[in-house]
């Protein structure tokens, strides 16, 4: 098993996504003791904001790295996020990442009956981190939403989230918090594949 991992909040060792996202790759490797693991972080290593040149291939190194993000992303099968939530949404810098995976005739296309994912296989799991606390599905959570749809459109239905909210309420709730996340890492389904085994 191939195992993505990506990092993309902007706090170092203090973040709570990046324990978290420590913490699944650990309970998934567990699981899987002959698994790969590639790890990506996007904050010490960012990619730039996507621009017509990159669009272009203009610059063959940038061409060539893109194509590295992709390859790495094809090459998982699951793939293991940290996105902290800023100012409503996902970092700028998970932004760009997503930007490098989200590539017509590669993990999508368009056909007569619409968009048709071609990034099957997969399973994703998403560690959200935000200090506020947001309903899922209402006018006020966009991060979370926006990966379900990006993931499903790419042909990814395994999501599964972590949360981890509230954190900047109290201490008493960021402890509560980090728990009750560490908890549901230990509750995450195995992959499909492991139910078929």
């Amino acid at each position: 098993m191939n195992i993505l991992h990506i990092d993309s909040s902007i706090l170092g060792e203090a973040s709570a996504s990046r324990d978290l996202t420590r913490q699944v790759v650990t309970h998934l490797s567990r699981r899987h003791p002959s698994a790969a693991v590639q790890y990506r972080d996007l904050a010490a290593d960012p990619l730039p904001h996507l621009s017509a040149a990159s669009l272009a291939g203009a610059d063959a190194a940038e061409a060539a790295r893109n194509e590295q993000v992709l390859k790495e992303f094809l090459a998982a099968d699951v793939v293991v996020i940290g996105a902290p939530l800023y100012n409503f949404s996902v970092p700028s810098q998970l932004k760009a990442w997503i930007d490098r995976i989200s590539i017509k005739g590669r993990t999508f296309r368009y056909t007569e009956k619409g968009p048709q994912g071609l990034a099957l296989g997969k399973r994703v799991v998403i560690v959200t981190a935000r200090g506020g606390v947001y309903e899922v599905g209402a006018g006020t959570e966009f991060a979370e939403s926006y990966l379900k749809f990006l993931f499903n459109f790419l042909g990814i239905r395994d999501v599964d989230f972590v949360r981890a909210e509230g954190l900047n309420v109290s201490g008493e709730h960021r402890t509560r918090a980090m728990g009750e996340a560490r908890a549901r890492i230990g509750q995450l389904p195995p992959p499909v594949a492991d139910l078929a085994a």
